[in-house]
């Protein structure tokens, strides 16, 4: 079946080079982006009822940038003053680049990993002697505090925001031909808003093995997944698939 439409379950991209835009233009298809999950901050009461106390941590571990965004609205909220002397453990570039908009970035002592966690730990273990503070989501990847506890460091984690599923009732009278989801959140999202969801002749594409798993946990069929040797992102993925589909 030929495939005219897309909705992506992510916001629009801001950048005016996205490969999303390049399908659009090559394929003729029409994309649409609409945020299946978002984050919402957790109170700073809330915080504190996770026993937190930030003066007591030398190194934070930041994960994301609504990480970041996240522990300087709670430190204002609880009027902590952050030390210019804390240590920041950043996953990614994206990430440490992003500190600039709450400190100065040459005076701060700043460690940065590639891309993933455990690229980041071998820095962290070089500092084990600080005491690590986690501010996360309250969907946090098992592995990260398995790791942060075989490497025999002192850390605490608490939940600084929370994943919420969107409301998709403007969705309920529309259909597209394909559906493309990039975590379990984004397919609980989907039944969350419509439990009687049948995919019917929807083509499901999916990123990562655990939103496969989630999908097929759903009783759904996955038409299209990456990242794979021969796909390694979604977009590349779609494309393909678009370019056999149409050509029938």
């Amino acid at each position: 079946m030929k495939v005219k439409t897309i909705l992506i379950s992510q916001p629009e991209p801001k950048v005016e080079n996205s490969p999303y835009f390049d399908i659009e233009e090559k394929q003729k298809v029409k994309i649409d982006f609409v945020p299946f999950i978002h984050v919402e901050g957790v109170s700073s009461k809330e915080v504190r009822q996770q026993k937190v106390d930030l003066s007591k941590h030398s190194a934070i571990i930041l994960t994301s940038r609504n990480a970041v965004d996240h522990f300087f609205r709670v430190a204002e909220e609880m009027r902590f003053k952050v030390p210019d002397s804390l240590k920041y453990f950043c996953l990614s570039e994206a990430v440490a680049y992003y500190l600039q908009k709450y400190v100065v970035y040459r005076k701060r002592k700043i460690y940065v990993g590639k891309r993933t966690f455990p690229e980041l730990l071998p820095m962290i273990k070089k500092y084990k002697n600080e005491k690590f503070f986690l501010p996360s989501s309250d969907v946090l990847k098992p592995a990260i505090p398995k790791a942060l506890d075989k490497l025999g460091v002192q850390w605490k984690q608490a939940v600084f925001y929370k994943t919420v599923v969107s409301d998709l009732s403007h969705l309920s009278d529309v259909t597209y031909d394909i559906l493309v989801f990039f975590s379990p959140s984004g397919i609980k999202s989907l039944f969350e808003n419509f439990p009687d969801f049948k995919q019917n002749d929807t083509r499901i594409a999916v990123f990562g093995n655990t939103t496969v798993k989630a999908a097929k946990d759903h009783g759904l069929t996955v038409n299209i997944q990456a990242p794979t040797p021969k796909n390694p992102s979604m977009t590349m993925a779609l494309n393909k698939y678009i370019a056999e589909a149409n050509k029938k």
